[in-house]
């Protein structure tokens, strides 16, 4: 493993995209959305994948410059149409949208129609609950997930997402797809060689396999209850937005000419509506600490909540940069060369 810096990682990825005419908005968020999930530890939504979206740039699935519609029928509701754009712009607008709705009434849900993949729902999440509101955010995927009792993948690992403030340190937040893993992290092992753990995955026959070239479907968490939650996304993200669902969704790695058509669903909640800010963020603050000081049962270790991991691996990365492997950082370097980017990645 080799390392890129933070900064270099979202400067090359910016300028490539503003390279292939992506609106200037539009970069910012997508360089941003990645560069901070790579920071957070999250490599399989973070900066390695800035080489498929630019395939699907140059493809025509993606649409670089789109024009946002934004259909407001009630007060707390809105439906926003990405015009086939980077999910992570798509969603980083719903997600203004929801905060300002919120901001009036209380709350704000904005179903986005007519995105492609958004990366990590803890972008979204996490800058709504940084306005001192409780965020979450959802979306489906290709089919990947085998549902109770079947052979078969039918829905994604739709992710769900929710983040709130705590006093004194960056919110909490659950970000967890509806599998044991993701498929990004499958293929980041095939290209590493490495080996997926046990009851991940199965083969295209249905039987679990360890191996990631072998491994064609996800397996839920929680069994049934995995499965329940991939479905409640769905309904969310298909039924709510008019969006395709499950297998009639366009694969992400395949005919890249073929528009994804996804579906995506933010909500922000406006802590003021139900409790004093202040209080909700002090207590919310007790109450990660206590868990973090309960008693374990093997020393040395700690008792954590959610997103603790990925804040300390932001702290550390911010610092020390970002792990890459010397395949992906000749890719970087390639891109770099490619764009006549000009920026310097050191040795």
């Amino acid at each position: 493993m080799t390392i890129i810096s933070g900064s270099v990682a979202k400067q090359l990825i910016k300028g490539a995209l503003l390279k292939e005419n992506v609106d200037q908005q539009v970069a910012e968020y997508v360089a941003e959305g990645l560069t901070s999930t790579s920071l957070r530890g999250v490599d399989s939504h973070g900066i390695r994948l800035i080489h498929h979206y630019l395939a699907g740039v140059k493809s025509g699935r993606i649409n670089p410059r789109p024009v946002y519609k934004i259909e407001k029928k009630m007060a707390t509701a809105a439906v926003l149409d990405a015009d086939d754009t980077f999910g992570h712009a798509a969603c980083m607008e719903a997600t203004r949208v929801a905060v300002e709705m919120a901001g009036e009434f209380g709350s704000g849900h904005v179903a986005v129609r007519n995105s492609t993949h958004f990366g990590a729902a803890a972008y979204y999440s996490i800058e709504i609950a940084r306005q001192d509101m409780v965020g979450m955010s959802f979306t489906h995927s290709d089919s990947l997930i085998i549902p109770t009792n079947g052979k078969r993948s039918f829905l994604g690992n739709n992710p769900i997402c929710f983040a709130a403030p705590v006093k004194n340190e960056e919110p909490f937040c659950l970000d967890m797809a509806t599998s044991i893993t993701t498929f990004n992290e499958i293929r980041r092992l095939r290209e590493t060689g490495g080996t997926a753990p046990e009851g991940v995955g199965a083969d295209s026959e249905g039987r679990p396999s360890t191996d990631p070239n072998q491994i064609t479907m996800l397996t839920p968490v929680g069994g049934y209850k995995g499965y329940g939650l991939s479905l409640m996304v769905e309904i969310l993200c298909s039924m709510m937005t008019g969006m395709n669902y499950g297998p009639h969704i366009s694969k992400m790695f395949e005919k890249l000419e073929n528009k994804r058509h996804l579906g995506q669903f933010v909500s922000a909640l406006n802590i003021s509506a139900f409790q004093e800010v202040d209080v909700f963020k002090e207590r919310m603050s007790l109450l990660v600490n206590e868990l973090r000081n309960e008693p374990t049962l093997e020393p040395g270790k700690q008792v954590m909540v959610a997103d603790d991991p990925q804040k300390r691996n932001f702290a550390r990365r911010s610092k020390e940069g970002i792990p890459v492997t010397e395949a992906e950082l000749a890719q970087f370097r390639k891109l770099n060369e490619t764009y006549k980017l000009n920026v310097e990645l050191g040795s």
